[in-house]
């Protein structure tokens, strides 16, 4: 007998995000801050929850020497606010930022904001000898360059360079590689404002001379607080420019739901995660063309919007009661699996429906679907009448008589809107898992991280948790075990943060019920025992990286902080999350529950592969602990996974 899973995911094939993806709990800090190693709780401070920068910009938002990060502190607050956010929403690539910053609201980046922007500029080092002419850079920068249309960067940056409030930043002090860094960025388009792009019609104007030169010029210059726009007086830019803006917040969604009937639809799309999907980064929620890469090539969600030519707007309730039911669209045409049909079959009619309401209350978007990029010969719907004689079967779900109203609540969310068994059973090349390994957690194909169990097994799975603390866990995505990163992070901010409490308990009420059928995969051959060489590195890194946060003795300080020792997530077999965490640190997702996330910092810049084996592998036996050694091949293999 087979289990219906889903082929495709959410970011990759076989990966869709379930309710429970990413149980990983390792979390860090930086050594030496905000409080002692074994006090019972962290302090509650912004200084303390933006530790999770300050391994790469300085404990203080100063910079680093090599400026391969650069000065934060001292920044007018709304430029930061800015830069956070275009990060947050895709504006800005840089993959540990976007990663770091992807599930945090516009309240929290703004606290963020201002306390690096609260904090002095250091003082400013003596500038190397240069041999680039910085009488030409002194021009470009007080003067600029007319017969080129090279405006003076006084002219937007303030008469002393120092920055403007709100938005634009300060550029003496800064280390010359990093501005022209930055400057090259705007160039070629790596980095990018709104329309028009000023910086980048200058930057193409400039020689490579130039940039060099105007680079070393303001390096050498003494970084100041900035000025405000009052203070600047009336000015006009001398390019129009979308940089020059005030620093936006998030705005209320237009087409708001009104009514009970929508607003269930609302609750019941927010269950089912509908927004993960069916948004670009950066695009109007639900209108569609979020690319999901798969081994096979890439697929696009389609516009879900009220939208007569390009989304719903000419489908009828039954229509979409159908595909979900189906599989099919309403002509007919076999889905992909990317569209997790085989949980969605089991939703109701009545909550079908509901979810069509809130749809059709939304604002329309006109967005032309992208088409689907698949290869010869997987770009041939036919070929999934094979996959969904194996791994479909079509019905709404049937209640257990026999069991509690709170154990066929939770049954009906965990199999059919959360289709949480997607992520957390191990799968076969084409989506396919046996009912002896549904729940018992598995690696989500090209993403690197393991959905650990949810079953009641005691080692690996929800055993050692209560009903409460796995109810509270869902909504607020961190509890007194462990705390979500990852993809699990997504699933908590854009779905499970949502849920009611009952329905959250009725969820943990189900979980709690699931049995272990088949042991998770175990690695063959014979453990290999860590050297007492490699022992002595991790404890030695632990105690100087590790131990302000999670404590000597790797109980931690939760919810912030999770405990190490005895904990499922660091002793499994497979090792990619803990890797994964001390590498690219991370925040727990900000929810109505968790306002104001603790952070750990990426340690991928400071720490080398045999430093982060040895570290982890000294985490996954201390303590009790029964892990196995971490090999820096395999720190290697998690150092280049995409985030």
């Amino acid at each position: 007998m087979t289990r219906t899973l889903p082929l495709f995911g959410r970011r990759g094939v076989l990966g869709r995000l379930g309710f429970l993806c990413v149980l990983c709990v390792l979390g860090s800090s930086v050594g030496g801050h905000a409080h002692a190693a074994d006090t019972s709780r962290p302090v509650d401070s912004i200084e303390t929850r933006a530790q999770g920068c300050s391994t790469c910009h300085g404990a203080h938002g100063e910079g680093t020497a090599d400026a391969n990060f650069p000065r934060i502190a001292g920044k007018p607050a709304g430029y930061l606010f800015n830069q956070l956010k275009n990060f947050r929403d895709g504006r800005r690539s840089y993959p540990p930022m976007n990663y770091l910053l992807a599930y945090m609201n516009d309240d929290f980046l703004e606290e963020l904001a201002g306390y690096f922007a609260s904090q002095a500029a250091p003082p400013q080092q003596p500038a190397k000898a240069s041999t680039e002419p910085t009488d030409v850079g002194m021009q470009l920068a007080t003067r600029g360059d007319a017969v080129h249309g090279i405006p003076a960067c006084v002219r937007c940056h303030g008469t002393n360079l120092s920055g403007i409030e709100p938005g634009i930043p300060g550029l003496n002090g800064l280390s010359s590689r990093y501005i022209a860094a930055q400057l090259v960025a705007w160039e070629v388009g790596t980095r990018h404002a709104g329309t028009p792009d000023c910086m980048h019609d200058i930057a193409t104007r400039l020689s490579g001379v130039q940039i060099r030169s105007v680079a070393s010029w303001l390096s050498a210059q003494s970084p100041t607080a900035p000025i405000s726009a009052a203070a600047q007086g009336s000015w006009t830019p001398p390019l129009a420019c979308g940089s020059q803006v005030a620093p936006a917040r998030e705005s209320p969604q237009t087409g708001a739901p009104t009514g009970a009937g929508v607003s269930r639809g609302e609750y019941l799309a927010h269950v089912g995660d509908c927004v993960a999907c069916h948004t670009q980064r950066g695009g109007a929620p639900f209108a569609g063309g979020f690319a999901i890469p798969t081994p096979f090539g890439t697929l696009y969600s389609p516009n879900i919007t009220p939208d007569r030519a390009t989304g719903l707007g000419t489908w009828s309730a039954a229509q979409f009661y159908q595909m979900l039911h189906t599989g099919r669209a309403r002509n007919g045409t076999l889905l992909y699996p990317a569209m997790p049909f085989p949980a969605y079959t089991k939703i109701t009619r009545a909550d079908s429906d509901a979810i069509f309401n809130f749809l059709r209350s939304l604002a329309p978007v006109s967005k032309v679907n992208r088409a689907n990029e698949l290869r010869f010969p997987y770009d041939n719907r036919s070929l999934m009448y094979g996959w969904r004689m194996l791994y479909f079967s079509e019905g709404e779900f049937q209640p257990m008589p026999a069991e509690s109203v709170a154990f066929n609540r939770g049954a009906y969310l965990v199999q059919g809107l959360g289709h949480c068994a997607s992520c957390h059973s191990t799968i076969n090349a084409i989506g396919g898992s046996g009912d002896d390994s549904a729940f018992a957690g598995g690696l989500i194909p090209l993403q690197d991280w393991y959905a650990p169990s949810l079953t009641s097994n005691q080692e690996s799975g929800l055993g050692s948790w209560n009903l409460s603390e796995i109810a509270a866990f869902l909504k607020a995505g961190i509890s007194q075990k462990g705390a979500v990163y990852g993809p699990m992070a997504e699933v908590t901010h854009d779905s499970l943060q949502y849920l009611t409490d009952a329905d959250a308990a009725a969820m943990a009420t189900y979980l709690k019920t699931l049995l272990q059928l088949k042991p998770a995969g175990t690695k063959s051959g014979d453990t290999v025992v860590p050297s007492a060489a490699t022992l002595a590195l991790g404890a030695s890194i632990y105690a100087n990286r590790c131990a302000t946060c999670h404590r000597s003795d790797g109980t931690g300080m939760a919810p912030a902080y999770p405990p190490l020792a005895s904990n499922p997530s660091i002793e499994m077999d497979v090792s990619v999350n803990p890797l994964r965490m001390v590498l690219n640190g991370g925040y727990a997702p900000q929810t109505a529950d968790n306002p104001r996330p603790y952070g750990m910092p990426p340690f991928a810049q400071v720490l080398s592969d045999a430093e982060v084996a040895a570290v982890v592998t000294y985490i996954r036996v201390s303590w009790g602990n029964h892990g196995t050694l971490v090999t820096p091949r395999e720190a290697n293999a998690m150092r280049l996974a995409p985030l």
